[in-house]
């Protein structure tokens, strides 16, 4: 897998300070989709075990308040072979740090496939669903279009239903 870009410290994309890894590789191909050079699976730059373990020691430096990773695109889900262990060992070796990924799928479709599901259980808040140019709409906190939900994964998992949090 490649990736597009990796910010520390982003204020944008989630809730706090965050750190986002942008993911190159998205079958969607949304029309107006705001990162459209990342569509390339081959764009950007190759996910290595270094950068893993960097993600990992910056969720953990000791002097600033993190919150956590932001995981956009591209589209995530299309890598699960590499990002699940990642945020297996972001639950694992980052306590306290939460988990908010961007995919192109709806929640219901990512539960449907067991992969996608395992990926998915690490995860804290899914904005689900493609961006929607006919539904654009610039006031929505953290989503571009009004088909896009902000979804409490792990409620959403316990009670077998979406659970949209207040956005």
């Amino acid at each position: 897998m490649n990736y597009a870009d990796y910010k520390r410290f982003d204020f944008l994309n989630g809730t706090g300070i965050r750190h986002s890894l942008f993911v190159s590789g998205c079958h969607f191909h949304c029309k107006g989709c705001w990162n459209a050079a990342a569509w390339n699976p081959r764009f950007g730059t190759p996910y290595t075990p270094q950068l893993e373990q960097q993600i990992i020691d910056d969720l953990n430096q000791p002097d600033i308040r993190v919150q956590g990773l932001s995981l956009l695109g591209g589209e995530p889900f299309d890598h699960p072979q590499t990002l699940k262990p990642l945020v297996h060992r972001v639950k694992v070796e980052c306590p306290g740090k939460d988990i908010w990924c961007w995919s192109g799928f709806v929640f219901e479709e990512l539960v449907a496939d067991p992969v996608h599901r395992d990926m998915l259980s690490d995860i804290d808040v899914l904005v689900d669903g493609p961006f929607d140019i006919t539904k654009r709409n610039l006031q929505l906190k953290f989503r571009g279009s009004s088909n896009q939900r902000i979804i409490d994964v792990k409620k959403s998992l316990d009670e077998n239903k979406v659970i949209v949090m207040a956005s």
